[in-house]
């Protein structure tokens, strides 16, 4: 039998955190659930696997809050369970930047969907794409001629960019990252950086997959579960066992 794997997050303002960690915890393990879900004043953000019909009951219980209404998951299966254990935890900020000031929820930038970015790739348009993710996810693959920062942890990003030749702030930018989280962050800084024409790949490479394929990408994209990394058909590097 196979397992759905879900996945989203939304920056949000959220209160009342103890509470809600109860909820969800107890939830999860009434519908043996198995991941994360991180929780924070700035938002939310879920990485989980189960059954079909138990995934289905918590995409229900979580767009039931008004607050995460709109809060849109990717889906897609694996032949067995990617996850050891269910956690809940509540953290200072659900992707860690440590910068004051930055609220994507307030300060969102442009998103730009997968199907306009492969037409923009397609047609040869002059663009930058800056990979916000960990160096060792870059070198099992990434989009054709892009540019990243060699980060050992997203906390780098601020540091990086500095470094970022100046000339790009007057050039169209679209960050990405793996499912969105770390470029709708990384997004908002470089424009308080002076960057005038920034974009975030909606989704991140994850939709890009799912709409797109692998046009324009090279190798496979690194998952933090037992499935290790993905193609660009969402298929696993490793079967694993249920």
């Amino acid at each position: 039998m196979s397992f759905i794997n879900l996945a989203g997050y939304k920056f949000t303002a959220l209160d009342a955190l103890d509470d809600l960690k109860a909820v969800l915890a107890r939830r999860c393990r009434e519908l043996e659930l198995k991941g994360t879900i991180l929780l924070s004043i700035e938002g939310i953000n879920i990485v989980i696997a189960g059954r079909k019909a138990a995934v289905s009951v918590f995409q229900d219980l979580i767009l039931a809050d008004p607050r995460l209404a709109d809060l849109r998951f990717k889906r897609s299966e694996s032949a067995f369970q990617p996850f050891d254990r269910m956690l809940v935890k509540i953290k200072p900020e659900i992707i860690t930047l440590r910068v004051p000031g930055i609220d994507p929820a307030k300060q969102r930038a442009p998103a730009i969907a997968p199907a306009q970015l492969k037409s923009w790739l397609d047609e040869g348009r002059e663009v930058v794409l800056l990979d916000t993710r960990n160096a060792f996810e870059v070198e099992a693959g990434t989009f054709d001629n892009a540019i990243h920062l060699k980060l050992n942890a997203f906390g780098e990003f601020i540091k990086a960019a500095d470094a970022l030749d100046p000339a790009l702030k007057d050039k169209t930018v679209v960050t990405f990252c793996t499912g969105g989280i770390r470029c709708e962050k990384a997004a908002p800084v470089l424009i308080a950086k002076g960057f005038r024409d920034v974009y975030q790949l909606d989704g991140g490479i994850l939709q890009y997959f799912e709409d797109r394929g692998d046009a324009h990408f090279k190798g496979r994209c690194i998952v933090f579960d037992q499935r290790v990394a993905l193609d660009g058909n969402l298929q696993p590097e490793v079967t694993g066992t249920q």
